[in-house]
């Protein structure tokens, strides 16, 4: 049996369709155009002969003799592993369907008549990767090839051409159900798609799943966007920005694979939990060599054992300590007051220091990278050198140069000059050295703010020193000024409203030559440096002219549960849309009061007990500081809990969540305690209240709210 586990938060699907036959089971099914007979049978005959051909495929591929074909072992081992990710790639998983969609065409007439609903000219089955027969002849066609998009895109106002658009539904790996939406058929009424309903409504198993079947028109245009735009994408919960997000990773290796095959795409998270979590979502849709990290990890240059106060973060994370940094960076180097003399020989060449400073300056004024410039240096100046010789009558070449730059004479003049900086330790001279930050960052950080960002106790050496996370992106910072970060072709980035604005910077620098997703929902940031705007973001991330759509369709969290929580908006985030659920939910909300705070812990261990009689996950959030007491009373009820991150089983579906980490998770039933506690565990009322907005919306099937005190007012 699968375990069940909260998964991020993001749409389990999102469509809404007309269905006018539904067939489930052994096949029963109301009558269904085209053709007669039963049409569930064809289907599985069809899924059958699918799976049978892509077997085919991966044998043929298995079967491949390299032994003669490559000129050297270089080669065979490049190609050898190029042919074990395609054996991979073909891999038939056995819940993940084939195909998941089906598109009836109408034929074109002379006339230019439309037909009949019934008659169809070709038929195409779409899903998650292209499958062919043993001609070559396709029996699935891949999502993300262009004459898949109608399937996304064709409605009743513009079918497309397409006469009937056809929805699976499956049980496991078998095929179980369809749809049918007659695009063409003006008597056939409109109605919400059951089998979207039941998908979203499906208890949350294992990681996250795709949304490759359910993508919306809305979504489709993001998912599709090209390669050469970044894309910022607002969206409440459940909204399905993640999924989004993933997915047009997938149509981007797809449509523009030769080109990211060399530069490369990396999806980053808030944490490891959550990248867990979304890490089968793109192997499903066939791609395997995508990359993930946190940004924690991709600045990850020290130890981090440190922790700064709010105050201190805030300011190192502020994007004016960029400044500060470059400053400090270029005050290494120094200009010259002694000549160089060059020894070849019976001769003597001199540089004079007038035209060493010339040089310096040259190179200073291109604002160059610190350690390109102190390698241009040497260059620079046994050029100089040449052309004395040249005057001379000689006839230096190349290797003459490159001999001179080597010289010991130049060599020590460049480190006299241009000397090396070490990134971890110009940072902790900057931290620790009051008097060298305030020569830096005059101009530019109050006497206050340099005071609050200064070690208390100066560390002996950076090995030593207890670096907080905002410590390592200044580093990062600092390295990428002595050197220049490679660029990737694509970067993801979720959860973005979490960002300081020095972290943007961190993530820029990964795709400065590049495209980026900024995935994210301005409500639901909570860090002290939380960002107020996207073209704010945006300008830091150095993608200022990146386009911002706005998801605003909900398809995750109940009608009643969002709502609710909607209620917050105006006092945290005037002027952000709401989410509009297409769920209705009757039940789905429960709001009660406990008569005495000693009688809390009892009732919100019988309301988990209660929810654990139900299928699916539960999530017990509760403020950070009422973790420890709650745990002790689940324990003590014997009811066994996990923490988050921690994978969920049959025998133990309970996870108990502190309020701080319950960004990006979902659980079926989620118990939600005390939350003016919740409230007042931040240090204003803004984060806190946007801290009770999230915990408020993980729930996809039902949300049980309990208090002893008072309800924030803001709740209404």
């Amino acid at each position: 049996m699968p375990a069940h586990a909260p998964v991020p938060d993001v749409s389990a699907g999102s469509a809404l369709t007309t269905g006018s036959a539904v067939t489930t089971g052994s096949g029963a099914s109301a009558p269904a155009r085209p053709g007669g007979g039963d049409p569930l049978g064809r289907e599985r005959a069809h899924l059958a002969a699918s799976r049978s051909a892509l077997r085919a495929m991966r044998e043929d591929v298995q079967s491949l003799d390299i032994k003669d074909v490559t000129a050297n072992w270089v080669n065979a081992a490049v190609l050898q592993a190029q042919i074990e990710q395609r054996i991979e790639a073909l891999a038939d998983l056995a819940h993940t369907p084939l195909f998941f969609g089906r598109l009836d065409y109408l034929p074109t007439t002379q006339e230019g008549r439309r037909p009949a609903p019934e008659a169809h000219e070709r038929t195409l089955y779409i899903g998650r990767r292209h499958v062919h027969d043993a001609q070559g002849d396709p029996m699935v066609i891949d999502w993300r090839a262009p004459v898949s998009q109608p399937f996304y895109r064709a409605s009743r106002k513009d079918p497309q051409d397409v006469g009937l658009r056809r929805r699976f539904g499956y049980t496991g790996g078998d095929l179980t159900a369809y749809e049918d939406e007659h695009l063409t058929d003006p008597s056939e009424a409109e109605q919400t798609s059951k089998l979207l309903q039941a998908e979203i409504e499906r208890p949350r198993v294992g990681p996250m799943r795709d949304i490759v079947a359910t993508i919306q028109p809305e979504q489709d245009e993001i998912v599709r966007s090209g390669l050469s735009g970044t894309v910022c994408v607002q969206g409440g919960p459940g909204t399905g920005k993640t999924a989004v997000g993933l997915h047009r990773v997938a149509y981007l290796l797809y449509a523009h694979r030769e080109r990211l095959a060399r530069t490369g795409t990396l999806v980053i998270g808030p944490n490891r939990s959550f990248l867990h979590y979304i890490e089968q979502v793109l192997p499903a849709l066939g791609e395997l060599e995508v990359k993930q990290s946190t940004v924690d990890d991709l600045v990850a240059q020290v130890d981090v054992r440190g922790e700064d106060c709010a105050a201190a973060a805030v300011v190192k994370g502020d994007a004016r300590m960029a400044e500060v940094l470059r400053r400090a960076v270029r005050a290494h180097v120094t200009m010259p007051t002694e000549p160089v003399v060059v020894v070849r020989g019976s001769r003597r060449w001199r540089v004079p220091a007038y035209e060493l400073e010339e040089i310096v300056r040259e190179l200073l004024d291109r604002d160059i990278r610190y350690g390109a410039g102190r390698e241009a240096l040497p260059q620079r100046i046994a050029h100089t050198v040449l052309v004395r010789m040249e005057q001379a009558g000689e006839a230096p070449d190349d290797r003459v140069q490159d001999s001179v730059a080597r010289n010991t004479a130049v060599k020590a003049a460049v480190k006299a000059i241009w000397p090396p900086v070490d990134p971890a330790k110009l940072v902790l001279r900057l931290l620790s050295d009051a008097e060298f930050l305030a020569a830096h960052a005059d101009g530019i950080l109050t006497s206050e703010e340099q005071s609050t960002i200064l070690f208390g106790k100066p560390p002996r050496s950076a090995k030593s020193a207890k670096w907080s996370l905002a410590d390592a992106v200044l580093i990062d910072e600092a390295a990428d000024l002595v050197q220049r970060t490679q660029s990737l072709g694509h970067v993801v980035l979720d959860e973005a409203q979490d960002l300081s604005p020095m972290q943007y910077r961190a993530v820029g620098r990964r795709c400065s030559t590049g495209s980026a997703t900024v995935l994210g929902d301005l409500a639901q940031g909570t860090t002290p440096w939380a960002t107020g705007s996207w073209a704010e973001a945006l300008s830091h991330l150095g993608k200022p002219d990146a386009a911002v759509e706005e998801l605003t369709a909900g398809f995750r969290v109940p009608r009643e549960v969002i709502a609710y929580a909607s209620r917050l908006l105006p006092h945290m985030s005037p002027g952000l849309a709401a989410v509009s659920s297409v769920r209705e939910t009757p039940g789905s909300l429960s709001v009660r009061a406990v008569r005495e705070v000693a009688d809390l812990d009892a009732d919100v261990v019988a309301a988990c007990t209660q929810a654990l009689e139900k299928e699916g996950s539960i999530g017990l959030i509760a403020a950070d500081s009422r973790v420890p007491a709650l745990a002790a009373a689940l324990t003590g009820a014997g009811l066994p809990h996990l923490s988050p991150g921690e994978e969920t089983t049959a025998e133990s579906r309970l996870t108990l969540v502190p309020a701080s980490l319950a960004k990006g998770l979902e659980y079926d039933h989620v118990v939600l305690e005390e939350p003016a506690t919740i409230v007042a565990s931040e240090p204003d009322l803004r984060t806190g209240l946007r801290r009770l907005y999230v915990a408020l919306t993980r729930a996809v099937s039902g949300l049980t709210v309990l208090h002893a005190k008072a309800l924030p007012p803001e709740l209404g």
